[in-house]
């Protein structure tokens, strides 16, 4: 979701989780000290963890898939997010 900044749907913390997400995914990864501090005004310490475990599992598992080439299963066949 590269505009979720432009879109009024998401909340402060959304959005940093988002940033977040992005910018551990990145290669190399360029998740800075500043955005864990905004991510800290939000959540507690077993929060960011869970957070920063859950964003690293889901880009491990994504990155798995592409080295075996396992493709799409079609589960989200037909849906959707639309903008706003």
């Amino acid at each position: 979701m590269p505009r979720h900044r432009e879109a009024e749907v998401f909340s402060e913390l959304e959005c940093r989780v988002l940033d977040y997400a992005e910018a551990l995914t990145k290669t190399p990864a360029e998740a800075s000290d500043e955005m864990v501090a905004g991510l800290a005004e939000h959540l507690d310490d077993e929060q960011v963890v869970e957070l920063t475990a859950a964003i690293a599992w889901e880009n491990f598992r994504a990155r798995f898939n592409r080295g075996f080439d396992v493709a799409a299963q079609q589960f989200s066949d037909g849906a959707v997010c639309p903008l706003p």
